[in-house]
């Protein structure tokens, strides 16, 4: 029963990316060499972020919210910025639209972000002897996870690789991502100052998701058409 439980747990966690990259012409472009480069990004830029917040940020003595710590926090979170700008715009990538490149760099970096924060816990914890719904609610978030990453991915294409973008929509484009960006602490916002339980914050990430894919979808789609 436990590792059926790991097994259910991890392919929530995990499978989703494998579906996406199946159901979509990435897979038809063979992208995966380009998610490869942006996991490996983003192994380094979770590195640098580490370093940065072992360096600025000291240890909570409560579980309370700082805002002054979540400031700084969010503030080392735009590394994550810094390193889809390169992943986007200094990777060398096959010959693939600007469609397929931010889908591929977004579907990367989701599943290193996964691979790297939920795997240890899962194998670890998924395989204990008691049910336990922290796991699953663990592979929901890393779905909302994986919608954030591609639309930020998809606002970062179009921030640094759409030159003709009509220009009433750069501020959307920009406020979407800074929210994007932050969504960290404002998750951590909930759950330390507003009191939301695990259940609670997962939903309003799944929601959230879902609301900013569709703005994003919205943005991309109205800088691909030909201006007049």
């Amino acid at each position: 029963m436990t590792v059926f439980h790991f097994f259910n747990c991890a392919i929530l966690t995990f499978g989703p990316h494998a579906v996406y990259y199946s159901a979509t012409p990435l897979s038809e472009y063979d992208t995966v060499g380009t998610s490869i480069k942006a996991a490996l990004v983003y192994l380094g830029t979770a590195l640098v972020k580490l370093i940065c917040l072992a360096t600025f940020l000291k240890e909570p003595e409560t579980d309370s919210f700082d805002p002054y710590q979540e400031l700084l926090r969010a503030l080392i979170g735009f590394v994550d910025v810094a390193g889809l700008y390169f992943a986007l715009t200094q990777l060398t990538h096959r010959n693939i639209s600007q469609n397929h490149k931010f889908q591929a760099v977004g579907l990367g970096w989701a599943f290193a972000d996964s691979v790297l924060h939920r795997l240890a816990p899962l194998w670890i914890g998924a395989r204990g002897l008691e049910f336990t719904w922290e796991y699953i609610l663990q592979g929901l978030e890393a779905n909302a996870n994986l919608v954030f990453n591609l639309s930020l991915a998809a606002l970062g294409s179009l921030m640094w690789l759409r030159k003709n973008k009509p220009k009433t929509l750069i501020p959307i484009i920009y406020a979407c991502a800074g929210i994007l960006a932050t969504m960290p602490s404002i998750v951590s916002y909930l759950r330390r100052s507003m009191g939301w339980q695990s259940p609670k914050v997962v939903g309003f990430e799944l929601f959230s998701s879902l609301i900013m894919a569709f703005i994003s979808l919205q943005l991309f789609s109205a800088c691909q058409r030909p201006s007049s």
